[in-house]
């Protein structure tokens, strides 16, 4: 099959900035090249990368894209400009059109919308409906299957598909668990949304018991931050109470060093409408770090409470002191924070790259001879 991957207007392709989404669809569009396949990929044009080169098998092509700005608004009037230059890269005898991007569904040709998959990694605002002359609408998680459903007709409901996040990597190495040290690790956008007040003041009332805090991950407001003003509240939040913050980590062997290390992963995140997923505790999990995740519903499509993971509920009035119970117990008790982290690893194959890669080639089958 030839298949195009559209990317969205404010990540570069390789993920050089980051992002789960791109992250994820750039190991998979390797992982369709190593089945055999022809991947053409449409993302940003970003300093240092050739507008169109050929490597590791994949044919990339980019055009202009921008900076994510704070206005919503703004970002979809971008989106839309970045979209029109994209469309005009897609050939016309591909196969498969993976679409990224907010109004590259709408802007599809009656014929292309046949062979596109829409990736709809966040909770819909009312768009779907608009969607559904397109081929499939690929959720990550059960409440995002859910919500598209609620937008869109019940004759329209069997082109709705579950297929979860993979991990972004492959560890070849296993884990070393005489490598853990006394660290509780946080990965991903520093922002308000993740909750990440609640993590330092529950760490803050931890037992002394010598472990430390590492908070890593991009804070300004064109990587998805909450800008230098959130994060200075939190450094004054977290004064001479062992807490780390280290600049984000874009390469994905880097990152498994952080993992490979850490013993204990808490995801706080309070976005009841923004968080879909969660690649940050999944990817931890895979490295045997016991996770700790908030009580919302898109964690358990792959978390079970008090077995590969535990879970806080982020809307008591009690969170914090909840949240300070569950870290104080893993610290304690090394029987239970080794059962969970070994429990934990699993996820390395059921949301691997080859196995979720296979699913979306089956898709993309059906979608090709229907």
């Amino acid at each position: 099959m030839k298949i195009t991957i559209v990317q969205g207007a404010f990540f570069p392709i390789p993920p050089l900035l980051g992002g789960a989404v791109e992250k994820m669809w750039f190991s998979l569009a390797q992982e369709f090249n190593a089945e055999g396949h022809e991947v053409y990929y449409i993302s940003k044009s970003y300093k240092g990368l050739s507008n169109e080169d050929y490597t590791q098998g994949i044919h990339h092509k980019r055009v202009k894209g921008y900076k994510a700005p704070k206005s919503g608004i703004l970002l979809k009037l971008l989106d839309l400009f970045y979209t029109f230059r994209a469309v005009r890269q897609i050939s016309s005898d591909t196969d498969i059109i993976v679409s990224n991007t907010f109004w590259l569904p709408i802007l599809l040709s009656s014929q292309q919308k046949k062979k596109c998959l829409i990736d709809v990694a966040r909770i819909p605002k009312g768009q779907m409906k608009y969607y559904t002359g397109n081929g499939r609408l690929r959720a990550n998680s059960t409440p995002v299957a859910k919500a598209i459903k609620d937008e869109i007709k019940k004759k329209y409901f069997d082109k709705v598909i579950i297929i979860p996040n993979t991990l972004p990597f492959k560890n070849d190495k296993g884990v070393d668990f005489n490598r853990k040290e006394k660290i509780i690790l946080y990965t991903g956008r520093i922002h308000p949304e993740k909750g990440l007040d609640i993590l330092i003041d529950a760490f803050s009332k931890c037992k002394d018991l010598g472990w430390q805090l590492q908070i890593v991950g991009p804070y300004s407001t064109e990587t998805g931050g909450g800008g230098v003003s959130y994060l200075n509240m939190l450094k004054g939040k977290a004064n001479r109470k062992n807490v780390i913050f280290k600049e984000p980590i874009f390469d994905i062997a880097e990152l498994g060093e952080i993992y490979a290390r850490a013993s204990i992963f808490v995801y706080p995140s309070v976005a009841e409408l923004g968080e879909t997923f969660g690649v940050s505790p999944l990817e931890a999990m895979s490295w045997g770090c016991a996770t700790v995740v908030s009580k919302l519903e898109c964690f358990k499509d792959f978390l079970i409470n008090n077995e590969n993971g535990l879970c806080f509920d982020h809307r008591s009035e009690n969170r914090v002191e909840i949240l300070t119970g569950l870290l104080n117990s893993l610290m304690e008790n090394e029987l239970q924070l080794k059962t969970i982290a070994n429990r934990g690893l699993t996820v390395n194959e059921t949301h691997s790259n080859e196995k979720l890669a296979k699913e979306f080639l089956n898709e993309f089958d059906k979608m090709k001879n229907q």
